[in-house]
């Protein structure tokens, strides 16, 4: 591949107001990711979380599928990269500052179905499916994604997946909880859009903090003081009279984040 054609085909970030887009762009491959395109990924995630008047960050993806996960042409020689460079991109996505939202309209497959899981939430269509054939290749799971699949779907699922390299077709997925919700093709754009767009309006203050401390919970950690100072601080910020004033008087509130 050129590297005007490797240009065109990676993965892509726009900005409009309080919300991120990171945009999968090599649908010829099925959105595979190669070490190159992660680390822009890296880049991407890494300026999203300096710019604090993001408060949302999309993944979608262009053509049928949505990614089929790490590029592993070039698996069996010396020199290539070891697939764990995936997992720690993936990482750096679950523990973005902003909520984030996987919009995954078409086929999941391998450690793409992890970059989705390692979202907040994940939309899908009746068109979505996955299956994760690294056992069927020999490959060994990596640790961050064998703590997601656990924490979000349970061992029993978990299992399931990964060991038997089983397909999943989009009702299965809601079912194990894989998908937050599956919604009809034709109006899964205005869904996505709809969602993100009452996410980027809701108060700052809280959005991001709330969800660090849920996904340390979920890790088995509590920082008892350190949420109790952000309850006080919440309680004494503009943006909950503001909030307040909004329900009393039925509209949309401005938050300012102060």
């Amino acid at each position: 591949m050129t590297d005007s054609a490797e240009q065109q085909t990676q993965p892509k970030l726009n900005i409009e107001g309080r919300v991120a887009t990171i945009t999968l762009s090599k649908p010829a491959y099925a959105n595979r990711l190669s070490v190159h395109d992660l680390q822009i990924i890296q880049q991407y995630v890494h300026a999203v979380n300096e710019n604090k008047h993001v408060l949302v960050l999309t993944f979608e993806a262009e053509g049928k599928y949505f990614c089929s996960g790490f590029d592993i042409n070039n698996f069996g020689d010396v020199n290539s990269p070891s697939s764990l460079v995936f997992g720690e991109t993936v990482d750096m996505v679950e523990v973005a500052r902003p909520i984030t939202v996987a919009a995954v309209h078409g086929g999941v497959y391998g450690g793409g179905s992890d970059l989705a899981l390692a979202c907040d939430f994940r939309f899908g269509t009746e068109n979505t499916n996955m299956f994760v054939p690294a056992s069927r290749l020999g490959l060994h799971f990596y640790p961050g994604g064998m703590k997601r699949y656990v924490q979000r779907l349970g061992l029993d699922h978990a299992k399931r997946v990964l060991i038997t390299a089983e397909h999943f077709d989009a009702q299965a997925l809601k079912s194990m909880g894989f998908l937050t919700d599956l919604v009809d093709a034709e109006a899964f754009s205005d869904k996505v859009s709809e969602f993100v767009n009452h996410l980027s309006n809701l108060a700052p203050l809280t959005l991001a903090s709330v969800k660090r401390h849920l996904n340390l919970i979920a890790d088995g950690t509590l920082l008892r003081d350190e949420i109790d100072k952000l309850v006080i601080a919440s309680e004494q910020s503009e943006d909950i009279q503001e909030g307040f004033r909004a329900w009393r008087d039925k509209r949309t509130p401005v938050f300012k984040g102060t």
